[in-house]
């Protein structure tokens, strides 16, 4: 399919640290596009929403936190066979709550460094160099 034709799915995912530095990746459920890798929490805009709003209504819905502090990290364009995502990567830098799989996704923390060995999803392995440069 050409990328013309491709639907376009604007999303955003975040990136959460816990007191030792891990940050947070969580495992596509069952039934769901590409299950079984890792991903950055987020999802998908909804209409009139600002990045900032998805951001902090997606991670309330999935992980059940609050952001309160968070900048933008990067913004990458990647083309799956069947879609093109649109990804905005945000640092959460101040959030409130313990993180929990609220759609049933498993989570772990992962040393930014340990990253590059997870099965992450080929549209989030840029944000891997962006994330271990700071």
């Amino acid at each position: 399919m050409s990328s013309a034709l491709r639907p376009v799915v604007r999303v955003v995912a975040g990136a959460l640290f816990d007191r030792a530095g891990q940050v947070l990746i969580a495992q596509r459920p069952a039934g769901k596009h590409m299950a079984g890798w890792w991903e950055f929490p987020g999802g998908k805009l909804q209409a009139g929403e600002t990045e900032y709003e998805a951001l902090r209504r997606e991670l309330h819905e999935e992980l059940g936190v609050e952001v309160r502090i968070a900048e933008r990290l990067l913004e990458l364009h990647h083309d799956y066979p069947e879609r093109r995502v649109e990804l905005c990567m945000w640092r959460v830098t101040g959030y409130c709550g313990e993180p929990r799989g609220l759609d049933g996704q498993a989570l772990k923390w992962v040393q930014p460094s340990a990253l590059a060995s997870e099965r992450l999803l080929e549209a989030d392995r840029p944000i891997v160099a962006a994330l271990n440069a700071r």
